[in-house]
C-alpha cells in the first residue's frame, strides 16, 4: 500500500536542474523553507552526469569576455573547478547534492515526480488561480507526498506543474506577425528545437575496434558535409533530432532514434569516415564553440559512455505578464523589473536536426549586448502563486533560443527563489504584487547583495554601513582605485557588454602583496556581518565540460585572481585586538557573520596572498 506524507513549507520547487537548484538555494538562503522535488536520482538536469552538457551563457563560450554569470552559478562553477579538477561528471552531481542537503531549510525529494496539484480560484474575480498543494509520487519507496505551500516554482523544464495547474502555456513556434519577429517562421507551427544524446570516448595505447549494432543509422560524408565530426573525446551537440515531434510525449521514440544516430556517428568516425571532406573552418558557423578542425586518428579510440537520457532543448513555455521577444533580446532592453540577464546568441536549430542535411546544425543570430529578463517573465499570468525558471520562462520561441542556455537559466532561478522569499517575508499574496515599488527594489537589491549582476544597477542598500565610510589603502593602481569597493558594482564592466554599463574595473587592485584596504568612519559603527567580493576571473570561461578543447580555455582549480589568505581587523572603542584570519579561500564571495557584534571606527582587510595574481583584487566590501 502506498503511504502518504504531508509536508508544509514556504516554497515548493518542482524540478532539480540547474534552474531548480538555484531557485531552492536562493529562497532558502533568504529565509524560506523549501521542498525541492526532482524526478531523477541526481540533480543538475542537462548538466548532470546523465546528460553531460556543459553550461554556457551570456559570455558566448568566451566570445563576450566579462559577461560570465555571477551569483550562485559562479559559486557552483568555482567549487567544481577547485574540487573536481579532473572533470568527473559524477562529482558535479555530488557538489549539487552537497549544496542542497547542506541547507537546513531545504527538504530534497529525489526520484519523485510531480503528478498533480490542487487549485482554488483567486478572490479577485479575474479568473486567476492559486495552487494550494502539489501531489508527488516516489515509486521506489512506494510513497506519495502532498506538499502544501503559499508559493510554488515550476523549474521542471517541461512545465509539468504549470500544466497541472491550468497555467497558460505555449509549445512550438509563433508566426512572424504575432510578435513582429523577423526570425520567426511565416506561419505558427508545433515545431521546437530537438533533443541530443552525447557520448564520450577515450584514447588507448592500442587499436580499439568497434562493431555497431545492426539497428544504428548509417551516414555518408555527403550527409555530414555541414557538420564537423573530427573531435572524438566528447560527442557532437548537433546529434539532434525530434523537434518535429512532441518532445514530451514522443520522448521514448526520440531517445531510440538518438541512440541510433549517436552510435551510427561513432561507427562512421571509427570505420567509414574518409576525413577528406571535413568542413573548412571558414565555411562553418564561426559562432559554434568547441569545434576541433584538426582530424584525429580514431584507431585507438574507444567509446566509453553514451547517454540514455536525451538532453532536451525545448518543450512548454509558461506565459507570464510579459513575453520576452526577439526585439527585447536584440535591443538589449533593460526592464524596470529586471532580475536577471542573458546574452547568448539567438540560436536557431532546424527541427529535423541531423535529417536537415542541407542546413547548418544551427545559425547564431547576433545579440550585440546583454539584455535583461523581467520578473514578469518569471511567474504565471493566470496562476497567482506560480513562479517559473529555466527553459519554461515566458518567451517566444525565438527569444527562448537565447534564454534557454543553462547559465542564464541559473540566473532566472536565483531571481525566482529570491522573489519568492521576499514575497513570503513581505506577505505578498501574489507574485504579481512584487513587480511595483518598493518590493521590486528590495528584490533587486537583495540579488545584488547576494552577488548577482543587474544591468546598470548598483548597491543602494541603506543598511550597508560601508557606503558611508572613507576608504584608505596601502596602494592602488590607476584603474583599480580603493574607493571602487564601495561604488556599488561587483564586477568589471564595459559599454561593450551594454551601453548602461561604464568603462571601469570597479575593483580595488593593489600593486603588490601584502596589501591592505580600510573602511573608516567618523563615528563608531556596530558591525555584525561583513561581505567580501573577490575577483574570480570573469574575463575567462569557467564550466565543467567533457571536451578537452573547450576545457583548455579554463583554469581547473582556484582562479589565479582570487584572494587566498586574508585578515579582517577592527579598532575603536572596544580595543584593537579583534581579528579574523582566513586561509585557503577560493570563493569569489565570502560572508562573515561575527560571533558577536563589534563596535569599531575602522574595518581593515589585509590581503596576504592570492592564487597567482601579483596584486589583491577586491570588487566590493559591505558591512552590516
Amino acid at each position: 500500500m502506498i503511504r502518504e506524507t504531508t509536508l508544509e513549507t514556504d516554497l515548493c520547487v518542482v524540478g532539480g536542474g540547474i534552474a531548480g537548484v538555484c531557485t531552492a538555494l536562493a529562497a532558502a538562503r533568504n529565509g524560506a523553507r523549501v521542498v525541492l522535488i526532482q524526478d531523477r536520482s541526481v540533480l543538475g538536469g542537462n548538466a548532470s552526469s546523465e546528460v553531460r552538457m556543459h553550461m554556457v551563457g551570456a559570455s558566448c563560450s568566451g566570445q563576450r569576455p566579462g559577461a560570465r554569470e555571477s551569483g550562485i552559478i559562479d559559486e557552483l562553477r568555482v567549487e567544481d573547478a577547485v574540487h573536481n579538477p579532473h572533470r568527473s561528471p559524477q562529482l558535479f552531481d555530488l557538489l549539487l547534492y552537497d549544496k542542497i542537503t547542506s541547507e537546513p531549510d531545504i527538504t530534497l525529494l529525489l526520484d519523485t515526480a510531480c503528478i498533480g496539484c490542487s487549485i482554488t480560484n483567486a478572490t479577485q474575480g479575474d479568473g486567476a488561480r492559486r495552487i494550494t498543494q502539489v501531489s508527488a509520487l516516489r515509486n521506489s519507496t512506494e510513497e506519495a507526498f502532498v506538499i502544501k505551500a503559499p508559493f510554488f516554482a515550476d523549474c521542471s523544464g517541461d512545465g509539468r506543474l504549470g500544466l497541472e495547474a491550468g497555467a497558460d502555456w505555449r509549445m512550438g513556434r509563433e508566426g512572424r506577425d504575432e510578435f513582429g519577429e523577423p526570425l520567426a517562421p511565416a506561419q505558427a507551427d508545433a515545431c521546437t528545437l530537438g533533443s541530443s544524446i552525447l557520448f564520450m570516448a577515450r584514447e588507448h595505447d592500442h587499436p580499439m575496434p568497434f562493431q555497431a549494432p545492426d539497428w544504428v543509422r548509417r551516414f555518408s560524408e555527403e550527409e555530414l558535409r555541414l557538420r564537423s565530426h573530427t573531435e572524438l573525446d566528447f560527442g557532437y551537440w548537433w546529434i539532434e533530432w525530434g523537434g518535429h515531434l512532441d518532445t514530451i510525449r514522443d520522448n521514448p521514440a526520440i531517445r531510440h532514434e538518438l541512440l541510433r544516430i549517436a552510435l551510427g556517428m561513432w561507427d562512421h568516425v571509427k570505420n567509414h569516415c574518409s576525413r577528406e571532406e571535413e568542413v573548412p573552418r571558414e565555411t562553418y558557423d564561426k559562432a559554434v564553440e568547441g569545434v576541433n578542425f584538426s582530424a584525429q586518428d580514431p584507431t585507438n579510440w574507444a567509446l566509453e559512455w553514451i547517454g540514455f537520457l536525451p538532453g532536451k532543448r525545448e518543450s512548454r513555455r509558461l506565459l507570464g505578464h510579459h513575453v520576452l521577444s526577439q526585439q527585447d533580446v536584440q535591443a538589449g532592453r533593460v526592464f524596470d523589473d529586471q532580475v536577471a540577464y542573458g546574452g547568448w546568441w539567438l540560436d536557431i536549430h532546424p527541427p529535423l536536426g541531423v535529417d536537415a542535411v542541407e542546413e547548418y546544425p544551427c545559425i547564431h543570430h547576433p545579440v550585440e549586448h546583454l539584455y535583461s529578463i523581467p520578473l514578469r517573465a518569471l511567474f504565471s499570468r493566470n496562476v497567482d502563486n506560480l513562479f517559473t525558471a529555466g527553459r519554461t520562462i515566458s518567451a517566444t520561441h525565438v527569444a527562448f533560443s537565447s534564454t534557454r542556455v543553462m547559465a542564464t537559466c541559473a540566473l532566472a532561478g536565483q531571481a525566482a527563489g529570491t522573489a519568492a522569499a521576499i514575497a513570503l517575508r513581505q506577505r505578498a499574496g501574489r507574485a504579481a504584487d512584487l513587480v511595483g515599488p518598493p518590493l521590486i527594489g528590495e528584490i533587486q537589491q537583495t540579488l545584488l547583495r547576494d552577488g548577482a549582476t543587474l544591468i546598470g544597477l548598483a548597491n543602494a542598500d541603506p543598511k550597508d554601513k560601508a557606503r558611508s565610510a572613507r576608504v584608505l589603502a596601502s596602494d592602488e593602481t590607476e584603474d583599480g582605485t580603493a574607493a571602487q569597493v564601495i561604488n556599488g558594482v561587483v564586477r568589471a564592466t564595459s559599454p561593450g557588454l551594454h551601453p548602461a554599463l561604464t568603462q571601469a574595473a570597479n575593483r580595488w587592485t593593489s600593486r603588490r602583496i601584502p596589501a591592505w584596504i580600510e573602511l573608516r568612519w567618523e563615528t563608531p559603527q556596530t558591525i555584525s556581518e561583513i561581505h567580501l567580493t573577490f575577483d574570480t576571473g570573469f574575463q575567462r570561461e569557467l564550466t565543467l565540460t567533457m571536451s578537452d578543447r573547450f576545457s583548455a580555455r579554463m583554469v581547473r582549480g582556484p582562479q589565479p585572481e582570487t584572494v587566498r589568505d586574508y585578515r579582517l581587523e577592527f579598532d575603536g572603542e572596544e580595543g584593537t585586538d579583534k581579528e579574523l584570519c582566513i586561509r585557503d579561500n577560493y570563493l569569489g564571495r565570502r560572508v562573515h557573520k561575527l560571533p558577536k557584534p563589534v563596535t569599531t571606527l575602522a574595518l581593515r582587510l589585509t590581503v596576504e596572498a592570492t592564487h597567482g595574481a601579483a596584486g589583491a583584487r577586491v570588487f566590493e566590501i559591505r558591512a552590516y
